[in-house]
């Protein structure tokens, strides 16, 4: 069953209101997804380390039926920094001030930022096929410009992208969600049905560029200051990356990593693409039984 023994609610945190799946009894875990998805891309994954952990699936700022912040000049509602203060704001109105963070792609960059900017709320952190983002724009090449297209896309200025993906969306979301080749039918059907409810529902696509705009401005601000601070992340550090996906082609992803955090790190290649928890589950877990703190 689709996220089975899961409670879908609504719940209000930092002036803002949030849609999560949560379940399971333990230790608080909360984990965040990517774009262009919602919480369901945890499907596979939330359920079996729900029978050991306390487990938060929410959709992040912007996205799914999460709050929606409008488009502004400066992006700053949609700053890593932003949304991550967000994440721990709806973390502590569940009473839990520390917790596990596992995350994906922009979900990902959203929990790199929490475990800097709120060190002590983070007890351990898994990222999944990113590496730093100041890294991504400062190392930028072609392979890189051709590959992640849609980030200097998505960060044109209001409401250029947004027209244009509005005007197709269901080829759209194929088309940028086919980075490496899939079957047609890759995406479990309730999963897919809710990512694409959510792009044709009011603003989505809107927070969506303005996640990018932030990620090409505020969000580089933001970590060049961390960086010149010699801020890291200093808790226990799992990254991990899809082997047929672009992170091990264009990066040394391990090297980067050991110059961002401190802390314990370990590092390792899932057998998949992009999209790690739904095309390798099992592997996944793999990794998270031997890293999570129970």
């Amino acid at each position: 069953m689709f996220f089975d023994g899961f409670a879908l609610e609504f719940q209000e945190a930092a002036g803002k209101r949030f849609r999560l799946r949560r379940a399971g009894e333990g230790p608080p875990l909360l984990l965040l997804h990517g774009n262009p998805q919602t919480h369901a891309m945890w499907h596979k994954v939330a359920p079996v380390l729900a029978r050991r952990f306390s487990v938060y699936c929410p959709d992040i700022t912007g996205y799914g039926q999460s709050a929606k912040p409008p488009v502004s000049d400066d992006h700053a509602p949609y700053a890593k920094r932003a949304m991550a203060a967000d994440m721990v704001a709806l973390m502590g109105s569940y009473g839990h001030r520390r917790f596990q963070v596992v995350a994906h792609d922009r979900g990902a960059r959203v929990a790199h930022r929490i475990a800097l900017d709120h060190a002590g709320a983070v007890e351990r952190l898994c990222t999944m096929d990113i590496i730093p983002t100041l890294e991504h724009f400062e190392r930028a090449d072609m392979s890189f410009g051709m590959g992640y297209w849609h980030w200097f896309f998505l960060a044109q200025r209001h409401p250029g992208p947004e027209n244009m993906i509005r005007a197709d969306i269901e080829p759209w979301f194929d088309f940028h969600t086919s980075r490496e080749p899939k079957p047609a039918d890759f995406f479990h059907p309730e999963a897919r049905a809710d990512y694409l409810a959510a792009l044709h529902a009011p603003d989505t696509i809107e927070a969506i560029c303005e996640d990018y705009r932030a990620a090409a401005t505020i969000d580089l601000d933001h970590d060049r200051a961390s960086r010149d601070a010699g801020q890291t992340v200093t808790c226990p550090m799992l990254a991990l990356w899809g082997a047929k996906g672009s992170i091990p082609k264009w990066y040394d992803a391990p090297a980067i990593w050991r110059r961002y955090a401190s802390g314990p790190l370990e590092t390792a290649a899932v057998p998949s693409g992009h999209y790690l928890a739904e095309e390798a589950p099992e592997a996944v877990l793999s990794h998270l039984d031997g890293f999570l703190s129970r």
